[in-house]
């Protein structure tokens, strides 16, 4: 079948065409131009996990949380987790290299009731993903707030903050209307900022000041700000840090209908992503606490990170090194509306959301989803606003992208265990060591998501209430109570487009004589 059908991205190369095959048996014609190679696909993923946000942002949640040895020891040990999760998904993602991802995965490993796993998938996605913009974007509106309060007048105060975080969401909400161009530039210097950015705040740090920390206080140096009596459940709900900063990852999977040889390179680009960001985001933990001057001082600043800089290097290099962090955590809140925009798009694609042919219609101008933006960025914005009168929000919301994300992450990899050796594996796998992987992975991530919920400062009041539980369970009712009172009854799942007559017309439609390039990219 798939050998009659009409392949326009033969010139791109030899492997592009067992991609058009593959996706044709998925049900998708070939929209998107296969112009990505496997760096470009780690890049993507790479850039959203951005270990100068991540890492930066929750940085204060870590110096209250269990301290320095929360960064020392803390990153590496939820790093072997996330490689064990992102290994699951590599695989998954191998036998089924398309862009629908996530909630697509779960309707076709489900052996029963797969409109209702690929349904649930979706709907914590899209929870995880406007949360993940929220807490990228929260965390820049912080460093930005502390630049400003350093060359001027600017307040700390929280409606100051929150004035910030409007005017972020709405520039990259406008760059992903109208500057697409401009946004897969960024894209691409996105990269080298975050390489040689870590590399001169480190290097800064370890020469330039003339006093560092030792090892012992590194490593082993245990600090509790939470209130609890209870040093491993602070310790725990530290590693909050890692395990935020190791998100995004998944966008790899969500790149595979613009990647040449899919079904190897996205896998390897989820697992190369955690690797690199797991190793250059310990050394970036490891040379910012070492910095560490005045321990009482800097956790009490609004981002502790810029005070480091600060005292460390004095004003002039802690306004550079400033600068570096908040253009990185520029390009990653970027990036993830446009994941999160697209992932949007195709949800309500398959009419998975209220005014769901709102939601995914594409402006004929600029040819991205305006609509799916504008829900991105209202989204987000609507969660980082209990920051006006809860001090704790951020970690709220960043809880709530770890938990709505990882649960999104494990449903498939849960589902590909009960399908056992009926898995087709693709060709990237894990073999025999397929089922312990997956099982581990599934149970970390029902770890964390009880872990999460949990308060994190003791007394609880209205100041410090971690609402996290509220918008899980407010997403969750609300999805369950969707999916009883209606949508089983015509929520099928993932729509494929055609049969192979319809697949070649659609290609044919988007080949224009003498044209080098396709249509900009209208699907996730």
């Amino acid at each position: 079948m798939t050998n009659q059908v009409a392949d326009p991205q033969q010139v791109h190369g030899l492997g592009a065409k067992s991609d058009v095959e593959r996706l044709h048996e998925l049900g998708y014609a070939q929209e998107l131009l296969r112009r990505m190679g496997g760096f470009s696909n780690f890049a993507v993923s790479f850039t959203i996990i951005s270990i100068l946000s991540g890492c930066l942002t929750a940085y204060q949640s870590g110096m209250n949380s269990g301290g320095p040895i929360v960064m020392s020891i803390g990153w590496p040990l939820v790093g072997v987790f996330v490689i064990l999760v992102g290994l699951a998904m590599a695989e998954i993602c191998s036998s089924y290299p398309t862009a629908g991802g996530l909630y697509y995965w779960s309707a076709k490993l489900a052996d029963r009731n797969a409109p209702a796993w690929s349904w649930f998938t979706g709907w914590f996605n899209l929870l995880g993903q406007i949360a993940v913009t929220a807490g990228i974007d929260f965390g820049l509106a912080f460093f930005v707030t502390a630049y400003l309060s350093n060359v001027s007048s600017y307040g700390t105060q929280p409606k100051n903050v929150i004035l910030i975080y409007a005017i972020v969401l709405f520039l990259h909400g406008l760059l992903n209307t109208f500057g697409v161009r401009l946004v897969a530039l960024l894209n691409d210097v996105s990269v080298w900022w975050h390489v040689f950015g870590v590399l001169i705040i480190v290097g800064a740090l370890l020469f330039i000041p003339s006093h560092h920390q030792s090892g012992t206080f590194v490593f082993s140096h245990f600090v509790n700000n939470t209130g609890f009596g209870s040093s491993v459940y602070v310790f725990l709900i530290g590693l909050l840090l890692a395990q935020y900063t190791l998100t995004g990852y998944d966008a790899s999977a969500h790149m595979t209908e613009e990647t040449r040889d899919a079904a190897r390179t996205a896998p390897v680009g989820i697992v190369m992503s955690i690797v690199v960001s797991l190793i250059a985001g310990w050394i970036l933990l490891l040379g910012v606490t070492f910095a560490i001057q005045d321990y009482s001082k800097e956790v009490a600043y609004i981002v502790p990170p810029a005070q480091i800089f600060f005292d460390a290097l004095g004003k002039r290099g802690g306004l550079i090194l400033l600068l570096i962090v908040i253009g990185a955590q520029f390009f990653c809140g970027m990036s993830s509306v446009t994941a999160n925009s697209r992932m949007i798009y195709a949800f309500s694609r398959d009419g998975a959301l209220p005014g769901s042919s709102f939601w995914h219609r594409i402006n004929k101008r600029t040819r991205t989803p305006t609509n799916a933006i504008l829900l991105a960025t209202v989204g987000a914005f609507i969660l980082g606003l209990p920051y006006l009168f809860n001090n704790t929000a951020y970690l709220a919301v960043i809880s709530i992208a770890v938990i709505g994300l990882y649960i999104a992450y494990v449903i498939p990899v849960f589902l590909r265990l009960r399908v056992g050796d009926r898995f087709q594996r693709g060709p990237w796998h894990l073999g025999r060591w397929s089922k312990p992987i997956g099982t581990i992975a599934v149970l970390w991530v029902a770890f964390i998501t009880v872990l999460f919920m949990l308060p994190t400062a003791n007394p609880i009041n209205r100041d410090n209430f971690n609402y996290t539980v509220v918008a899980v369970g407010a997403v969750l009712l609300f999805s369950a109570g969707w999916w009883t009172i209606s949508a089983r009854h015509w929520f099928t799942g993932p729509r494929v487009q055609g049969s192979a007559e319809e697949l070649a017309a659609i290609e044919r439609d988007l080949v224009v004589p003498g044209a080098t390039s396709a249509p900009p990219a209208t699907a996730e």
